[in-house]
């Protein structure tokens, strides 16, 4: 059994967070490259799903972690709903 301190859950997620981000370059760098009049191949739309989603679950893990370190330290009164990115009706 690992003992994860919260610096190194902090760090891990720092990690994922940045790994998948940094995995969006080179479908980015083949879109950025496209012809702005061509259709996207559906490889580019499979990939750039399946990336987006990683990035946006890696994003949302380090902000859990994050919100829940101010918590902790009476930082911030309570944590942003899930899935509402934030914004209030």
């Amino acid at each position: 059994m690992v003992d994860l301190t919260e610096i190194g859950a902090l760090k891990a997620s720092l990690r994922g967070a940045r790994s998948a981000a940094a995995a969006l370059s080179d479908v980015a760098g083949r879109i950025e490259s496209a012809d702005q009049h061509a259709d996207v191949p559906d490889a580019d739309l499979d990939e750039l799903q399946r990336l987006t989603h990683a990035n946006a679950v890696a994003a949302q893990a380090l902000r859990g972690l994050v919100e829940s370190m101010l918590k902790r330290r009476g930082r911030i009164g309570a944590t942003v709903d899930s899935g509402t990115g934030g914004i209030d009706d």
